[in-house]
């Protein structure tokens, strides 16, 4: 009796052990990488070559194409990259749904997400190459003016 209560009591402490060392490992994998939490930065692009492609009834209509290729900036007002990309018009006079490249030193993010008219939005970054390879988060879209000549993008992308 006495020696399947010691056997009992050491294969529960042995269970304690692997269960402890199983959940760290665990908690250590979920956070490598991502000492700090997301990196936070804007961007801000000027929007110089925004074409629309009148391809349904003439006027806007949905299905129309909206398409881009524009440098942007650092908030010091330096030039560190560039995006392309396209939008489908959704909703006339309403909404537009995007996908995007921004492509900055060392690497690129992509983005996807409704293009608001007269909104702010916020798209979903699906991914990215180079050291944002393994990025994720969501990218927040500002227009700095009515005119739709500038945008800032404040990205959260963790990685």
């Amino acid at each position: 009796m006495r020696r399947s209560r010691l056997t009992a009591v050491l294969a529960a402490t042995a269970c304690a052990v692997l269960v402890t060392g199983v959940s760290v490992a665990q908690a250590g994998d979920r956070t490598a990488g991502h000492r700090s939490g997301p990196a936070v930065f804007t961007l801000t692009e000027h929007a110089d070559t925004d074409t629309v492609v009148d391809l349904g009834p003439h006027g806007d209509s949905i299905g129309d194409t909206l398409a881009f290729a524009n440098p942007v900036y650092d908030t010091a007002a330096t030039m560190v990259g560039s995006d392309q990309g396209s939008c489908v018009r959704t909703e006339v006079g309403v909404a537009w749904e995007c996908s995007w490249t921004t492509t900055l030193h060392g690497g690129s993010i992509v983005v996807q997400g409704p293009f608001y008219d007269a909104a702010d939005s916020t798209l979903a970054v699906t991914g990215g190459t180079g050291k944002w390879r393994t990025a994720r988060g969501q990218m927040h879209l500002h227009a700095r003016d009515a005119k739709g000549s500038a945008y800032d993008f404040t990205f959260a992308v963790e990685r």
